[in-house]
């Protein structure tokens, strides 16, 4: 997989991560709020992969 994918995939992640945040705020629902930390972090971390996938690539 390329960077560019890591990154989009991270990207999005982040994305619905924080709108289950914000509806686990919204609906007091705390499960809900940690799904969606769980989530973003993940997705962050997937955009540091593709950033090193593409430090790596460049000579």
């Amino acid at each position: 997989m390329s960077g560019t994918k890591d990154k989009a995939k991270g990207l999005a992640n982040e994305a619905i991560g924080n709108v289950k945040q914000g509806v686990g705020k919204v609906t007091d629902n705390d499960r809900l709020r940690a799904e969606g930390k769980a989530q973003e972090i993940k997705g962050e971390g997937q955009q540091i992969k593709g950033d090193i996938k593409d430090a790596v690539k460049k000579p």
